[in-house]
């Protein structure tokens, strides 16, 4: 987990793995921070060990709780990290659980999450060519890789073009592994504009998400609270249909049910609102 970014953005609670926490255990840790705060978002990676997964979806059937919102998100382990901050901070803000959970999808596609690799042999989570295969073979060769918003792969060189970025002010998170390499703070950070640089500890997960440990791992993400709460505060909320929980997108983060039909949602008071509501969105 990343440190917060000031004194009033909250921690986070770390949720054990199945071989550093019997069950029990694990239960009590979960219904605690229920009662202490009410709801809980519980974010995780796609790539995280199927154990780990059904560990998570046991907490929540034992407690028959509908206030556990349980977030998988299409993140390498540093985006996930950005993400897990960015939400701990909206988490102050006048957004309902329901919001503040459901904004994790729309905050991802802001997150450009990538590495870069001395090989992409073991890479399985971003389209590699067998052309890149074959070229990671060749020794000293180095690939920009972004997971995303959208994926791309570069081999580093003079004449390689850079990776696309964002188009909006973005702060860079750096974490150093094994990988010998300033390009991401000398060619990455200039080519995209980065306002800020900041250097954090590679997660721990990072090297099998990667398939190498000598890697530098990066995220560019939106570093101000205000513009955080714009992004959000811009789509329009809805009802969820089943559990009434508050939510924005297509999808509620704590049952998983779908938005219900245009037509059989209710209006809301005006239909120059409802147009400007839906051109705000992402």
């Amino acid at each position: 987990m990343l440190p917060p970014t000031d004194q009033q953005t909250p921690t986070a609670a770390l949720l054990q793995a199945p071989e550093a926490q019997v069950l029990e255990l694990a239960i009590g840790d979960m219904h605690l921070l229920l009662e202490q705060h009410g709801y809980v978002i519980a974010l995780y990676p796609s790539g995280i060990r199927p154990e780990h997964e059904r560990r998570l979806h046991s907490i929540r059937s034992v407690l028959e709780s509908d206030r556990i919102a349980l977030v998988k998100v299409d993140l390498p382990p540093l985006g996930v990290a950005v993400l897990v901050r960015q939400l701990r901070q909206l988490s102050i803000c006048d957004f309902s659980p329901g919001v503040v959970a459901s904004a994790a999808r729309l905050l991802s596609h802001y997150i450009y999450a990538g590495a870069l690799l001395n090989s992409v042999a073991k890479l399985d989570r971003v389209p590699v060519s067998l052309k890149s295969h074959a070229r990671s073979w060749v020794p000293g060769s180095q690939f920009a890789v972004l997971a995303g918003p959208e994926p791309q792969l570069i081999k580093v060189g003079p004449a390689a073009e850079p990776l696309a970025g964002p188009e909006f002010r973005t702060h860079l998170l750096v974490a150093q592994g094994q990988l010998q390499s300033d390009w991401v703070q000398e060619t990455l950070a200039p080519a995209w504009k980065v306002q800020a640089v900041h250097e954090t500890r590679v997660p721990a997960d990072s090297p099998r998400w990667w398939g190498t440990g000598k890697l530098v791992e990066f995220a560019a993400h939106l570093p101000d609270l205000s513009v955080l709460y714009q992004l959000v505060s811009s789509v329009r909320r809805e009802r969820c249909h089943w559990c009434q929980m508050e939510l924005i997108g297509d999808r509620c983060a704590f049952c998983s049910a779908p938005l219900s039909a245009p037509e059989n949602r209710r209006p809301s008071s005006g239909v120059l609102q409802l147009e400007a509501g839906e051109r705000s969105g992402p």
